[in-house]
């Protein structure tokens, strides 16, 4: 039991991993009753085969994970017809979860058959190779929407006096539904929707606790996080290197406790961040940049910024190739050829290709190797390079 993002599936996968065992995951939900259009139960035990490359001895050792077990709990408010994809499926798994065996060859699936009719006629007899599931452990979990207030009202009815006010004070602040959830019982489940059959099946209950940003944060600062890892490598792709520092990890991992959907609000507080990076930035001359508490604050403003500094690396790269000459800006420059791209609306590669249309030919006929752009020469571009001609013209007269 545990709300969503807080890593039940990744918890039995990683068992699973350990054991060397097969893992099958599905959703309660996509079944339904036999009979009727939907999954069959028995398929999970088919593709726990499948999972174990055909070995069947190791697949009746193997884990079979339900997810969304709440939604097959019955519901009260149905009181016409058959309830074919909640009692009905529990019904079924109560097949599974006793010592069974299950028919390797589905009844309803057409290759199965036909491949059993071409058996038979080779040899004479169809094998029938079956699956025993008295080895197989199954999992079933779900987020259990509503069962705090069941237990809630439980606690209510047989608390007392002092019982009373220690089971309220347990219940409230922020960890009042896990506080809830610890005191659980069968019949909580059953109250829920569940058929008594089907919950004794389960021995072993475990709460898991919400995720807190601390516990976000460590997620992020693991070397192993995928979140991380996978958006390093997208930049990678484009040639881009990326870096967090650990303010803007700190930051993410607010925002994505503040989306209240676990761990996988990690990846939305990251997307929402670096998506519009990841598009612009491959368009200009940039090979890394660092994740700031300033790019998590203000991600636009930054972004516009390595855009500006981005496209006047491309200037000076392509003012190399075009001229075989460095050029190069000092700090002053910098900052005012920004201010000028931003009031003009254009960026620095085509408003340095404005003003300095003159300079490559210029400086190329002065045997300038190397030169540095300074805020006058940006002021009035034509007059300091008329300026700069007759002073070396005059000098060498």
């Amino acid at each position: 039991v545990g709300p969503t993002g807080v890593g039940k599936t990744f918890l039995i996968k990683l068992i699973a991993e350990k054991l060397c065992v097969p893992f099958v995951k599905a959703d309660a939900t996509k079944f339904s009753e036999t009979g009727y259009v939907g999954g069959d139960v028995e398929d999970l035990v088919r593709e726990l085969v499948a999972e174990a490359d055909g070995d069947i001895e190791l697949a009746q050792h193997g884990i079979i994970y339900i997810d969304e077990i709440d939604k097959i709990a019955s519901s009260t408010a149905n009181t016409t017809g058959p309830d074919v994809s909640r009692s009905g499926v529990q019904r079924n798994l109560l097949k599974l979860m006793e010592h069974t065996e299950v028919d390797l060859r589905s009844p309803h699936d057409i290759s199965s058959q036909m491949e059993s009719v071409i058996q038979m006629q080779r040899t004479g007899k169809a094998e029938r190779k079956k699956v025993s599931t008295g080895n197989v452990l199954f999992v079933v979990s779900g987020a259990f929407s509503g069962l705090e207030e069941i237990i809630g009202r439980r606690l209510n009815r047989g608390a007392m006096g002092f019982r009373l006010s220690e089971a309220q004070g347990e219940s409230d602040g922020e960890g009042e539904n896990t506080d809830l959830l610890k005191h659980l019982r069968s019949e909580d489940l059953i109250e829920y929707g569940f058929e008594s059959e089907f919950i004794g099946r389960l021995p072993v209950t475990a709460v898991l606790s919400s995720l807190e940003c601390g516990d976000l944060l460590e997620i992020l600062r693991s070397p192993r996080c995928s979140v991380i890892l996978s958006k390093k490598r997208d930049f990678r792709a484009y040639g881009i290197d990326v870096d967090f520092t650990d303010d803007a990890l700190s930051l993410l991992a607010q925002s994505a406790y503040e989306e209240r959907t676990g761990a996988r609000g990690l990846v939305s507080a990251v997307e929402r961040v670096l998506l519009a990076y990841e598009c612009k930035l491959p368009s200009v001359d940039i090979d890394s940049f660092t994740v700031t508490a300033e790019v998590v604050d203000q991600p636009e403003e930054e972004l516009q910024s390595l855009l500006l500094e981005g496209s006047l690396h491309t200037f000076v790269r392509k003012f190399r190739e075009s001229h075989n000459l460095g050029l190069s800006f000092d700090d002053d420059a910098v900052l005012l050829v920004k201010d000028m791209a931003v009031e003009s609306g254009e960026m620095p590669l085509q408003l340095c290709e404005r003003l300095l249309a003159d300079y490559g030919h210029g400086l190329k006929l002065l045997e300038f190797e190397e030169f540095e752009i300074t805020a006058e020469v940006l002021r009035d571009p034509s007059q300091s390079l008329n300026d700069l001609i007759k002073s070396l013209y005059h000098g060498q007269t």
